[in-house]
Formats: structure tokens, sequence, C-alpha cells
């Protein structure tokens, strides 16, 4: 064969190779789109990049599986949420509060119903009394990321200078605010919080000796007497007037009356000496002290004979599948990586708080990647849980306008700007008024 049919021979076999490739069925991999699941969150910087981490993982398990990540701060995530919701355009999982599920899935069928998903979901390392906050109407809504429940923490070091032991009964801890302004001067207050931290503060107070909680958890009505409110009001006015709690004026003045403790120079340096917060808030209260300063983990104040710790607790958060989610069966199996699963909790740690789940609890402390503080107050709350003296608060009582309206009243206390029995008197009846409009 010459030079010339050979080449042509060469361009004959070559053209029909390309007219058979072309002509050939597509690979699969190279066609097949992916499927995609939508979750959403909000948090900091360190939860974005854990959770980032996680969903790459859940990724390498599922070929073909794509995670979009939607993801924000909490400022907006709310109104963002409600809008996708009320538009059926939802992610198919996401992290809520609790309480959203008293706004979003009143009867149960806000969100998809993980009962019909168990065979994929490891519903065993959480306990009943957890799941059950999960379920509403029988279908169960959500699983728990965690539980929090507010605690007191204290610097010794600055009760060691005031002469005074950490505060163990209330009569203890009312009366340190004296001390402290005539041991360590007037800008010493023993506790500091938000105007919210001392309402719940106030609260649990109320709660021992009458108890009730503010809101009744079963239905949507003021569960506290006319009584009881008005001892609501002046044990947040106890603790402000004896100098034991910063006055919300104050924080006011120091850069705005909601900013957070660890933030406050007055906190770092030892001059404010307690905060009445979530557990999940201690390592960033613990991370700005100077080192003079050594934070510990106070006992709970009760009143003889009180049946309630009045201890605020709830799901820290909550994972919930959309109820128009067109992979359901995916994002149930998603939501069990992110809760229960060994190289997850390895992953994200505790930056959605200490885990609820057994599993990823026991292999966190095993290593020691729960600090031993988070560990002391995780262990006094669920001694708390199983002795029956938490009671779980009403959804309502973190409703959005619920929060405005009890916030607005004892704004108005603080200020001087109405009366106690005024106060008390509007807890009562405009609170009736609004749970009616919300319920």
């Amino acid at each position: 064969m010459s030079l010339f049919e050979r080449r042509r021979s060469l361009f004959a076999l070559a053209a029909a190779s390309l007219v058979a490739l072309a002509n050939a069925p597509a690979n699969a991999a190279d066609t097949a789109k992916p499927t995609v699941l939508r979750f959403a969150w909000w948090g900091g910087g360190a939860r974005h990049q854990a959770t980032l981490k996680a969903i790459a993982a859940f990724e390498r398990q599922n070929p073909g599986l794509k995670i979009k990540a939607e993801y924000m701060g909490f400022n907006g995530y709310l109104e963002r949420l409600t809008t996708q919701i009320a538009g059926g355009s939802e992610p198919d999982v996401m992290q809520i509060n609790w309480a959203w599920m008293a706004m979003f899935s009143k009867r149960g069928t806000g969100f998809t119903d993980l009962n019909q998903y168990k065979h994929v979901l490891a519903l065993d390392q959480f306990t009943p009394q957890d799941l059950s906050m999960g379920i509403v109407a029988g279908k169960l809504n959500a699983l728990p990321v965690g539980y929090s429940a507010r605690v007191f923490l204290w610097n010794q070091a600055a009760f060691d200078r005031a002469g005074l032991p950490l505060p163990k009964t209330w009569d203890e801890l009312f009366a340190a605010g004296a001390v402290f302004k005539q041991k360590l001067g007037p800008n010493a207050y023993p506790l500091d919080g938000e105007l919210y931290d001392m309402i719940l503060l106030s609260q649990a107070y109320v709660h021992q000796k009458h108890g009730m909680a503010y809101l009744d958890p079963k239905q949507p009505r003021v569960a506290m007497s006319p009584a009881a409110a008005l001892e609501w009001v002046q044990t947040y006015k106890r603790l402000v007037d004896g100098h034991t709690a910063t006055p919300l004026p104050l924080r006011a003045s120091l850069g705005g009356a909601e900013k957070a403790t660890e933030q406050q120079q007055d906190w770092v340096v030892g001059n404010w000496a307690g905060n009445y917060t979530w557990d999940s808030a201690i390592s960033l209260r613990a991370s700005t002290l100077d080192s003079q300063q050594k934070l510990a983990l106070g006992e709970f104040p009760t009143l003889p004979g009180a049946a309630n710790s009045g201890m605020f607790g709830r799901p820290s958060l909550m994972f919930a599948v959309g109820r128009n989610s067109k992979q359901p069966e995916l994002a149930a199996r998603f939501v069990n990586f992110m809760l229960t699963d060994p190289e997850a909790a390895l992953i994200l740690g505790k930056t959605r708080g200490v885990p609820g789940a057994q599993r990823q609890f026991d292999l966190l402390q095993r290593e020691k990647a729960l600090p031993a503080l988070e560990l002391q107050a995780d262990a006094q709350i669920k001694a708390q849980k199983l002795a029956g003296r938490i009671e779980l608060p009403a959804p309502l009582f973190e409703h959005a306008r619920m929060q405005k309206f009890m916030r607005e009243v004892f704004e108005t206390v603080a200020y001087g700007k109405t009366t106690d029995a005024e106060a008390a008197k509007r807890l009562v009846e405009e609170g009736n008024a609004l749970l009616k409009r919300i319920k």
C-alpha cells in the first residue's frame, strides 16, 4: 500500500471513530445532574467553617449529592425563613429554634414528619424526653441538636476580693450587691446581664416561690397571678436597686444595652463578677477575662420547698426537614449524620453547643473536646432535668412579639417611667390580649 493510500485509510478510520463517538450514548457520569439538598443555618464564623466541612464529609459518603449551603448571622434569618416557608420554597433541611415550631407548625404539619423515616434515624441516641420536645400533634417535626439552660457563672477571684463566698441562696445573692459596692467600689457589681437575662432570672425566683412561670406552657394565657406578676417586677427592681445587677441605663451608656457581657471592659477586669446566661455561652464569657480572673460555675439558688427550679431550659437548636422537600428521606439521612455520626461530631465539635445525641457526646468527652466548665454545667442541667425540676417553657414566651412586649414593659421599669403595680397589670392584661392575637 502506498503512502497516500495508508494516509487515506487512517483518515477514514479516524472519521468513523468520531462518528461513532458522536452517536454513542453519553456516559451517565457526564450527563447526570447531582441531587441537590438545601441546608440553611445561622451562626458565626467557627460554626460556618465546621458545618461546611461536615457537609463535604457527607457529600463524600454520598457521591452524586450536592448540598447547597445557605448560611448567615442570626439577624434576618427568621424573616427570610418565614418568607420561604410562606411561599413553599423553604430549604430541605433547616436549623430552627424550638419555639418556632409553634409559629410554623401549630398542627404538626408545617414540617416533614420524621417518624416516616425512623429507618434512617438513630432515634435511640436521644432520650424520650428530648424526642418529645420535637413532637407537635403526634408528629416528629424536628430533632434537638442539644439542650441548653440558664446557669450562673461567677468570677471566683472577684468574690475573693470582696471577701464573699459564691452565692448559693437567693438571700446571699441579693446581699452581695451592698458588699461589692462597699468593698470594691460603686462600679463593681456581683452580676451582669442584658435586660432579658434579668427578666429570666427574676422569673426563676417567682417560679420557685409561686409555682408558675409567666406563660402557661399548655395554652396561650398568662399563668402568673397579679400578685406573682407584681413580685416578678419587684424582684427585677430588687436586683438593680440593691446594686446586685448592673442597671439597664448603665449598660446602655457603655456601648449599648444589649452589648454582650464578654465585650464589657468591667467584666474583663473583674468589676462585674457574674453572669446569668446559657451554658452554651460559657466559652465566650471566659474568652476575654484577664489572667487575674477565674471563672466558676455556681449552684442554682432554690427556695426551700420549691417544686420547680425555675431554671429556663429548652432545646438549644433543632433540625427540621421542610414539608416541601422533594428528597425527604435523603434530608433525614443528612440530619441523622449531623446529629449522631461520629465523624460529624469530630468535625463540628461544640460549635452548636454540647451535643444531645449520646454517641456524639461520649465521643467528644473521650476526646477531651468539651471544656471542664461546660461539662459541669451540662451535668448540673441534666440533674435538674432527671429530677423533673425543669419545665419546658411556653413556646410563645420566645415569640418575637411577646419578647418585644416584655422587654418594653421592663424597660419602663428600668427607667422609672411606670410604677411596679402598673407594670404588673400590663404584664397580665396586655399579655393575655397579645397571646390571643398571636396564638
